[in-house]
């Protein structure tokens, strides 16, 4: 254990020592050119004639616990301040080491273990990035429509590029699409510093395309405009949904992630696939994103995952992309969510009326949550068609994705337990010219809906 740690060691610029009491496997290490001093290390003459004051870490690996407390001591006694890692031969020896102040106590089969988990894990992941390559390569080279949700957000849209390379690598051109808008300043800032190719749906005839991916939506007609009976190749997206309700000839659904771009990152790795820097940044800021800077939902695949693509970001334009101005219209509608606010119990809703750049919205909500007193926030507004609704909270007991399915239906609503969101067609009224009644209307309908779901009223009562 000692010769593979010095070995991991060695590319390292750290002066090393090795301390052996058996006499020819220090002569077989002093062959193999490391520094060996021949010792006990339960003895304190060992560890006293070491150079204490320049000894920074101690590698304790015998395979003798009971030497291994010894020397343990030895050092605290000697010099407090040194880092010390020690192997542990048992459970009960283990918490001795940690009673004398080891600093990091290993069992070598809980730590075999858990890299064999993790290697399970792992294929896992490379099973679904080689089933996902092999049904874009029965594609055979026709094009594929990879269609993001409404409004799509950093996630879908870094996520869908990298979907595009993915079928790009084995020789199938793709057309990423979406409808909506794309109206938070930091996203329009996303698409146009990076690049970003997509198209909108209604420019495009969806029979025309041979193969239908859904991205960040897993059910043709929710939440996109892909007609209900259309036969769907691919499903990848970390929203919960009703599985029994998807169907594809790929579907990869993992609601338990952080961020879509975290599956999408991982299968780019898995695949051995090159990739610009500018799919990095989008990939990583879309993580970010999605996790709110990896502090909800985040899992360590999330980690994994940012790590894997933080060396390959460009950081000028990830730091551009965070720092756009704000619009005077997200201003008014911040201005309008505090000025409107209602707040029963630890529950704020505020109604901020016509609107046209929906992705103020979360702003809203998000800022608002800081308010004292406050552990969940409710934000809607009106534009021509619909109702928009978003919902942000910190409070354990409540699942805001949950409340907004409730609320407003499935095919309406939906989200995370802390972030989540609604938009609700006004159909009939839309046409509707006196706005004031209509957002009085609005606002009655949406906040009965609500209390009705959260229960409020038997609050108040």
């Amino acid at each position: 254990m000692g010769i593979a740690v010095a070995k991991e060691l060695d590319d390292q610029d750290i002066s090393l020592i090795f301390i052996e009491k058996d006499a020819s496997k220090a002569e077989t290490l002093k062959e193999q050119g490391y520094d060996v001093e021949i010792g006990d290390i339960s003895e304190l003459e060992t560890i006293n004639a070491l150079d204490m004051p320049n000894l920074e870490v101690a590698f304790i690996l015998s395979s003798d616990g009971k030497a291994n407390l010894r020397a343990l001591a030895h050092i605290k006694k000697l010099k407090s301040d040194v880092y010390t890692v020690s192997r542990a031969i048992d459970q009960n020896n283990k918490d001795k080491l940690e009673a004398v102040g080891v600093d990091s106590a290993i069992l070598p089969a809980r730590a075999a273990a858990k890299v064999i988990v993790q290697s399970v894990t792992r294929a896992a992941s490379l099973k679904k990035a080689r089933e996902l390559k092999r049904c874009i390569e029965k594609m055979d080279g026709r094009k594929l429509a990879i269609v993001m949700h409404n409004n799509p957000d950093p996630d879908a849209m870094s996520g869908a590029m990298a979907l595009s390379e993915i079928a790009k690598s084995v020789g199938v051109e793709s057309e990423i699409l979406y409808h909506g808008k794309i109206g938070h300043q930091e996203n329009k800032a996303f698409v146009n510093l990076l690049g970003i190719d997509i198209e909108r749906m209604e420019k495009y005839d969806l029979s025309k395309f041979s193969n239908i991916a859904l991205y960040e939506c897993a059910i043709p007609g929710t939440n996109n405009l892909v007609p209900s009976n259309t036969k769907i190749n691919i499903v990848i997206d970390h929203h919960p949904v009703n599985i029994s309700e998807v169907k594809a000839d790929f579907i990869d659904i993992q609601p338990d992630i952080g961020a879509s771009a975290t599956i999408m990152a991982m299968y780019l790795k898995e695949l051995h696939i090159n990739f610009s820097s500018e799919l990095a940044t989008a990939l990583l800021y879309g993580i970010r994103v999605d996790t709110n800077e990896f502090k909800k939902n985040t899992t360590q695949s999330d980690l994994e995952a940012a790590a894997f693509l933080y060396p390959l970001v460009d950081h000028d334009i990830l730091s551009q992309i965070e720092t756009p101005s704000m619009s005077t219209e997200t201003l008014d509608i911040m201005g309008y969510a505090i000025q409107n606010r209602q707040v029963t119990g630890s529950y704020l809703i505020s109604n901020v009326g016509l609107i046209r750049d929906r992705d103020a919205l979360p702003q809203a909500a998000d800022y608002l949550l800081n308010l004292e007193g406050v552990t969940t926030t409710i934000i809607f507004g009106l534009t021509e068609e619909s109702i928009h609704v978003s919902g942000r909270s910190k409070d354990v007991r409540v699942n805001i994705g949950e409340i907004m399915r409730e609320a407003f239906g499935e095919e309406h609503g939906g989200g995370h337990s802390t972030s989540a969101g609604a938009q609700i067609p006004l159909g009939v009224f839309s046409g509707t010219k006196d706005k004031q009644t209509l957002m009085k209307l609005a606002e009655e309908a949406v906040v009965k809906m609500l209390f009705d779901v959260m229960g409020m009223e038997e609050k108040e009562e």
